[in-house]
């Protein structure tokens, strides 16, 4: 049997983060376009030369992206929105980064407010929202009936031209027309972005016959909504889809990933490619039936290496699942992560200082290349007996490593109470406690959390982890920064403070440091969007609170304001989502460790004297199983561990929470049972259209809508400002509104954050007298 090994994708920032730092190089104007192609094509230069090394049989060619793959698809497929109204001139990088990030066109404000309002929306920037289940953010493609597509795809057949020039056997990968088209948004009521299937495949064929006439054998096509619950007019699209685009005379891998078929199993493996990749790490049941369902000349591709998580592969345990599955087949076997290594870390090589044995359970994407190069030898008969003696001794290890469990934590798990979960009152009598006591006017203006994170504050944390910094200097410089942020506030007139964060490196990260069962890489860098790169926590063991994690800086902070300051956390199922996970016990259990934590912190919080306390919770919605029937599961489970977070405090102690970049009108039942007496959301992006669904479902409590896009550099006007608001007031009671930003702050600049800041106060003043 022929077996051969690729990857679905490769994570595109470089071992160091090369490509962030040349992203901010060049949006701070210090690199040229030249500059920044030029680090694109070293990156890509060395990833393919470490697929090659790996002795994988293709590299993947078209998995780079400046910004994102699916804006990289928008300029593909010539569907950029007309509203940007790009000049000819224009460089292609040039307005795809206006796509990413808004263009801060300047234009005469005249006689005629509203003009201005209307030129300056026509250039926000693409909507952002989670890939799949991913904490990855892609821009979604903006449809209508007035989308056109064209071919535009030099910049792949420049990158394939690359790689062969180097001289490497080249898979191309692309996303695939119907996945593409469901990743989009329609921008008319009433239109069926289907309807663009009939215009887009030929653009798609023009395309596989260019790569083609490249010498391109092998084309990866990713249709990653065969793992949803498709309405019947999307499932019977894909037959009549492939059997057009096979016709071009080009090997098709169409790829699967992060959710079983299901009802689509027998539909994909009847699809005229020539070849099907699937997840055999989310969906290990269907791998029997795929091989018997997939016919025998056709390419089975199986992810048998977790692409999304950092755990070394078990190779007795995989090989004991591909050996049965190469003998009921004659047809070429591939192995494959389960998806693209885009969510992985670059390499464990560079992790010298982490703790040596938990290093050893642990492999990152480069390690991954060279276990499918292990798997593949083992199958083709050729063991490697010393790697494999190696990969069974760290298994055997992690699983009987007393650092893993912790007897406290069972022990309490047992004996929570019944109501544990539940606050003493109802939100109506919450709400009139909680407005006697803090007295805030109408539309109370707030921010999220964070503040700018300024070369001065990133230094200091630098030092003081170095050992450089005193301790005590560190502090001390981290309080003069709260000093000023709280100052900063309260010139801007805002109503609810918070302490900035300038002490936290990450939302996640800083609480893992702080809580019992994490452990933590140096440059185990993950990309979530653009330049933005976080560094996951490795949650291996029970999770317990040693001592306190904020209450100190937050007192200091409330002891330098009159106004309320809020108590910034970060929520258990948000945490949970953005760690590499252990994967020896269901996620609900580990959640409910991480719930207690964070209640052990809310109610130190409150005996401080902090009557608001935010427990953000972005990822929520994030966690969501891409399957149904597996919702109600999850999210019993997900909404449990927050109200144990938040449930410990008294009546007149106000409850928030925050979540981003998602879509929760399918959920909202479970958001209001979630009982945070404020939630803030994510809605300048899609002009408030998501609280049109808060308001037809009745929500309940306080809402903050976010009336700008923090992600933008643009700096929103008041008007501008004023008209989401006004949108926000026809769907949510007036009285129940906050105004505050879509996230947080921290990586913008102060003078941008004080400008933008300015005119949302001056916005709410306008509400208030209105």
């Amino acid at each position: 049997m022929t077996v051969h090994t690729h990857i679905l994708g490769f994570p595109r920032i470089g071992a160091a983060r090369e490509l962030k730092l040349a992203l901010e190089s060049h949006w701070r104007g210090a690199a040229s376009e030249a500059d920044l192609e030029a680090t694109g094509r070293q990156l890509r230069a060395r990833h393919w030369a470490l697929q090659r090394d790996a002795g994988l049989d293709y590299v993947t060619v078209g998995d780079f992206a400046f910004y994102d793959q699916v804006a990289n698809h928008i300029q593909l497929l010539g569907c950029e929105p007309a509203r940007f109204n790009f000049a000819p001139e224009q460089s292609p990088l040039s307005r795809y980064f206006a796509l990413a990030r808004g263009a801060d066109t300047q234009v005469a404000h005249g006689d005629c407010c509203h003009g201005h309002q209307a030129h300056e929306a026509s250039h926000h920037a693409l909507e952002m929202t989670k890939w799949f289940d991913t904490n990855y953010h892609y821009l979604v493609p903006e449809l209508s009936p007035q989308t056109r597509f064209s071919l535009a795809g030099e910049r792949l057949l420049a990158e394939v031209a690359e790689a062969q020039a180097l001289g490497h056997p080249v898979k191309a990968a692309l996303i695939g027309p119907l996945t593409f088209l469901w990743l989009g948004k329609e921008k008319t009521p009433g239109f069926d972005r289907l309807a663009l299937l009939e215009q887009l495949l030929p653009v798609y064929g023009a395309l596989l016959d260019r790569l083609k006439q490249q010498g391109v054998t092998w084309v990866q096509i990713d249709e990653p909504i065969l793992g949803l619950d498709l309405p019947n007019a999307w499932r019977s699209a894909f037959e009549s889809t492939y059997w057009q685009l096979n016709q071009v005379g080009v090997n098709i891998l169409l790829a699967t990933y992060f959710s079983p078929l299901e009802e689509n199993l027998s539909l994909t493996c009847r699809l005229p490619v020539a070849g099907l990749h699937v997840d055999g790490i989310r969906a290990p049941h269907e791998l029997v039936s795929v091989t018997d369902w997939l016919p025998a000349h056709k390419v089975l591709s199986i992810g048998i290496v977790d692409g999304r998580n950092v755990w070394r592969t078990d190779l007795d345990a995989a090989l004991a699942v591909l050996r049965p599955l190469a003998a009921r087949r004659t047809g070429p076997l591939w192995l494959a992560p389960s998806c693209s290594l885009l969510h992985a870390p670059f390499s464990l090589a560079t992790e010298t200082g982490l703790d040596g044995e938990i290093r050893t359970w642990l492999a990152f994407a480069t390690e991954k290349l060279t276990e499918l190069s292990l798997l593949k030898d083992a199958l083709a008969g050729h063991p490697d007996a010393a790697a494999l003696a190696t990969s069974r001794q760290a298994i055997a290890g992690r699983r009987a490593s007393a650092r893993v469990h912790r007897p406290p934590v069972a022990q309490r798990l047992q004996t929570l109470s019944p109501t544990v979960d539940r606050r003493d009152s109802s939100f109506a009598l919450r709400q009139a406690v909680q407005r006697t006591r803090f007295q805030l006017p109408r539309f109370p203006t707030t921010t999220i959390g964070s503040f700018p994170q300024t070369t001065a504050i990133r230094a200091a944390r630098a030092s003081h982890k170095r050992g450089d910094l005193p301790a005590a200097e560190y502090e001390r410089q981290m309080r003069a920064e709260i000093a000023h942020a709280v100052e900063r506030q309260e010139a801007l007139g805002l109503d609810v403070l918070v302490h900035g964060e300038a002490e936290r490196n990450d939302m996640v990260e800083y609480f893992g440091e702080q809580l019992d069962g994490f452990i933590f890489t140096r440059l185990g860098w993950v990309q979530s969007y653009g330049s933005r790169c976080v560094k996951p926590p490795i949650l291996y063991g029970d999770v317990q609170r040693p001592a306190a994690m904020t209450v100190e800086w937050t007192v200091h902070a409330q002891s330098l304001t009159d106004k309320p300051m809020k108590g910034m956390l970060t929520g258990p199922v948000t945490i949970l989502q953005w760690s590499f996970v252990r994967d020896d016990q269901p996620r609900a259990a580990t959640a409910l460790q991480l719930a207690l934590a964070i209640r052990d912190e809310v109610a130190d919080l409150e005996t401080a004297g902090i009557g608001i306390i935010q427990i953000d919770e972005p990822a929520i919605r994030e966690g969501l199983p891409l399957r149904r029937g597996q919702w109600d599961a999850y999210l019993e489970w997900a909404t449990r561990a927050f109200r144990i977070a938040a449930s410990v405090v008294g009546d007149a102690t106000q409850i928030h929470t925050h979540m981003c970049y998602a879509q929760f009108n399918d959920i909202l039942p479970q958001i209001a049972a979630m009982d945070a007496d404020v939630i803030t959301l994510e809605t300048s992006r899609s002009d408030m259209e998501l609280l049109a669904d808060f308001g037809q479902f009745q929500y309940p409590n306080e809402i903050g809508p976010g009336v700008y896009d923090i992600h933008s550099p643009r700096i929103p006007s008041t008007p501008d400002m004023v008209r989401l608001l006004q949108k926000a007031s026809a769907v949510i009671p007036p009285a129940n509104l906050w105004v505050n930003p879509d996230c947080g702050l921290k990586t913008r600049g102060w003078a941008e954050t004080e400008a933008a800041l300015q005119n949302m106060v001056a916005a709410a003043r306008q509400m208030r007298a209105a």
